[in-house]
């Protein structure tokens, strides 16, 4: 769960507990439905992850706030960071100037284009990715799955992905049964191994892709 999931689920949507008042249903049933959305994205659900975004952004809408609206759609662009569809957050975009400033720092990073001074905006485990001092084995740290491929992804678009990171994103998206990240990052294995003449690796990879797929 990145950052953004992570206040919206514990911060924001499950704000009641113990003797405190009753949580209002729009928490529980935003929170039930991202989730769900976010299973179904990384498992290759595109159907099911619409629908359930759907229903988790509705429920944010009504309360009017584009903090947290802003917060949701972030959380989404992540799942598609983490599966290497690297693209602008455009939901985001209209929504930008009534976040805060770790909000757009977040939607910075997921694009690589973070700047040293936005790292402490940022979530720890993100901190050395924009410092330039990440390494595959810092990452192994990181006990979030989605944030460790999110990280990941962040390093492949500033060209800084060697072959033990893809190793480790692949390990990653592997573990958790996540077809659509672990297809991405099969991809640029196969490819590297391509162009580095290893036909008969890029050929085992690619083998690995089609079981994946089925």
């Amino acid at each position: 769960m990145t950052r953004f999931a992570r206040l919206l689920a514990t911060g924001l949507l499950l704000a009641g507990c113990g003797n405190t008042p009753p949580v209002p249903d729009w928490q529980l049933n935003a929170k039930g439905a991202m989730e769900r959305a976010q299973e179904a994205y990384l498992i290759g659900n595109v159907r099911v992850e619409a629908a359930e975004f759907a229903k988790a952004r509705s429920e944010v809408a009504s309360t009017g706030r584009a903090d947290l609206l802003a917060r949701l759609e972030l959380t989404r662009c992540a799942l598609r960071v983490a599966s290497l569809v690297f693209e602008e957050c455009a939901a985001f975009t209209p929504l930008a100037q009534d976040a805060g400033a770790a909000e757009r720092a977040y939607a910075a990073y997921l694009t690589g284009r973070a700047q040293p001074e936005q790292a402490a905006l940022l979530p720890e485990q993100h901190r050395a990715v924009v410092a330039g001092t990440a390494q595959p084995p810092g990452l192994k740290s990181v006990s979030d799955p989605l944030a460790r491929l999110v990280a990941a992804a962040v390093l492949l678009q500033q060209g800084r992905a060697d072959p033990a990171l893809i190793v480790l994103a692949i390990d990653t998206a592997s573990a958790q049964g996540w077809r659509r990240p672990l297809l991405a990052w099969l991809g640029v294995q196969a490819m590297r191994a391509e162009q580095g003449g290893d036909v008969a690796e890029g050929a085992r990879i690619r083998r690995r892709m089609v079981l994946v797929g089925q």
